[in-house]
């Protein structure tokens, strides 16, 4: 019986040494938050042959949720900034953007060519499911002021329901292909219970250009401003290359970035929320 015993603690003991040896020879691949890494010892880590960032510890760049029904309700304060993408989705590029707005805790705004989502409905439900605001950007990119209203009103329908399809969410936001648009245009999106997305800050990564200059780009127009919605593509290769070291920059100056959620509103205040897009510009 005394030899039955010795020889079972010696099996538990060498069990729970090689469950121990196993513990500390696999990497610790998971994302450390607060409550174990102080704020001083935040870092990017990066892995992988494409390099890119893994956020490790505190961050400080979310801000507040603000919740419009329509233009005027989007508001702003200082050193606050809504980060929006268009043109997407597109696999390799848009889950890349996904991958790198999660590091840092915070959440974009992605205006879905209707066309895009269709072919990639997938990544485009993981856009929405991922807690990012939805728009539409028409369905083919068209623009829209060359269009007659009717055509242009077909595109825009046809756009919003591409991504309502793809995302299974409901589409609140839409902008204008090349910002190319009309107070008749405005007005009628509106009607839709949509909310036009306008651009404060260019980031022109669609130029054939280096990251680092689209990130000097961003920044220079953000200081100047203060605020705004800055616009980008989720298209682009070089946005997702980019996007780390602007978030970066942004965190290290203070700014917050601003996720946008639609409010509904009763029917009577929706038609004077539509009258606003018509005065405002």
């Amino acid at each position: 019986m005394y030899r039955l015993f010795v020889l079972s603690c010696m099996a538990l003991t060498a069990a729970l040494s090689a469950c121990s040896t196993t513990r500390q020879s696999a990497p610790d691949t998971s994302i450390k938050t607060s409550s174990v890494i102080a704020p001083e010892e935040r870092k990017l880590a990066y892995a992988g042959d494409d390099a890119t960032p893994r956020l490790t510890g505190w961050h400080h760049l979310a801000g507040r949720t603000l919740e419009v029904s329509s233009l005027a309700d989007l508001k702003l304060q200082d050193k606050e900034v809504i980060l929006s993408f268009d043109d997407g989705p597109i696999p390799g590029r848009t889950d890349k953007v996904l991958a790198i707005l999660d590091q840092f805790g915070v959440k974009g705004a992605f205006m879905m060519v209707g066309e895009m989502a269709e072919m990639h409905p997938a990544l485009a439900r993981k856009v929405a499911q991922d807690g990012n605001t939805i728009g539409s950007h028409t369905y083919d990119h068209a623009n829209l002021a060359s269009l007659s209203f009717d055509a242009a009103m077909a595109e825009v329908i046809k756009g919003e329901l591409a991504v309502t399809k793809a995302t299974e969410t409901d589409v609140s936001f839409f902008r204008f292909p090349y910002l190319a648009e009309s107070h008749r245009l405005r007005a009628a999106v509106a009607m839709r219970d949509m909310v036009v997305m306008d651009v404060d800050i260019d980031s022109k990564d669609y130029f054939t250009t280096t990251p680092v200059s689209i990130t000097q780009r961003t920044m220079n127009l953000l200081h100047k401003r203060g605020r705004g919605i800055i616009l980008m593509h989720d298209i682009h290769k070089r946005t997702a290359t980019m996007l780390p070291t602007l978030l970066s920059k942004l965190e290290t100056e203070g700014y917050k970035v601003v996720t946008l959620k639609f409010k509904k509103t009763p029917a009577p205040n929706n038609v004077l929320a539509s009258a606003d897009f018509v005065t405002i510009r």
